[in-house]
């Protein structure tokens, strides 16, 4: 797969993140001149987790964004449709209840977590609005969603040089340090035409959810959306 227009086969974006999965990380850290990093610790402090809590990382890959809950006391539950990614997350943290399932047909009962997060995964799922219902049906009453996500700059400036650096310079950078590069073609292209901040709220509204909360992350290249159920 290397063109984007949001109507995903979920069979191929599954055959893409499970060729990815043995470099993922370190291409991720790469591409974003190290500023996942600094988002992750940004989805942490939204999401607040508590010891003791139940928590859902949706589209957590290798786990590497879930390892802080669990480190924070709190009982996470690292969810992909990967078995590439999960394979790999298992074998580095062993420890962690890696579990197999579809954004859109989740695995768990109802009223389930105290918390679901997704962090850059949700502009995969081939359904975003059935995606964001699953997760509201097995979050608890008065529970809470982090969504972390590539979204649109605020400046229009910015902007434009940050769409040809998609275009451009990180299909250029993938294949120099990627397993799969023509994935990060993809990537590029689904983050373009994803919605804006604005856009995506009103899907999480659609969806169920409550008192949606947005805040950028590095002018916009990221936002996080957070709302209660």
């Amino acid at each position: 797969m290397t063109r984007a227009d949001l109507d995903k086969d979920p069979r191929d974006v599954r055959r893409m993140f499970d060729a990815v999965a043995r470099r993922y990380d370190i291409t991720n850290d790469v591409l974003s001149l190290g500023q996942d990093r600094r988002w992750r610790k940004d989805v942490i402090e939204a999401v607040a987790p508590k010891p003791g809590e139940r928590i859902l990382d949706l589209a957590a890959g290798t786990g590497t964004s879930s390892q802080p809950f669990a480190d924070a006391g709190a009982v996470v539950v690292p969810c992909d449709f990967s078995l590439g990614m999960l394979q790999v997350g298992k074998k580095a943290k062993p420890a962690l209840p890696f579990t197999a399932g579809d954004g859109t047909k989740l695995p768990f009962a109802d009223a389930t977590f105290d918390a679901v997060t997704i962090s850059f995964g949700l502009r995969n799922i081939v359904d975003t609005l059935a995606g964001l219902r699953e997760l509201r049906r097995v979050t608890k009453p008065g529970g809470r969603i982090v969504v972390c996500e590539f979204s649109h700059p605020t400046n229009r400036a910015f902007r434009t040089v940050y769409i040809e650096y998609l275009m451009k310079a990180l299909p250029a950078v993938a294949r120099a340090v990627s397993s799969s590069p023509d994935a990060y073609v993809y990537l590029a292209e689904s983050i373009r035409a994803w919605p804006d901040q604005q856009g995506l709220a009103r899907q999480i509204h659609t969806a169920g959810w409550a008192n949606c909360e947005i805040r950028n992350l590095t002018g916009g290249i990221v936002a996080l959306h957070r709302a209660w159920a």
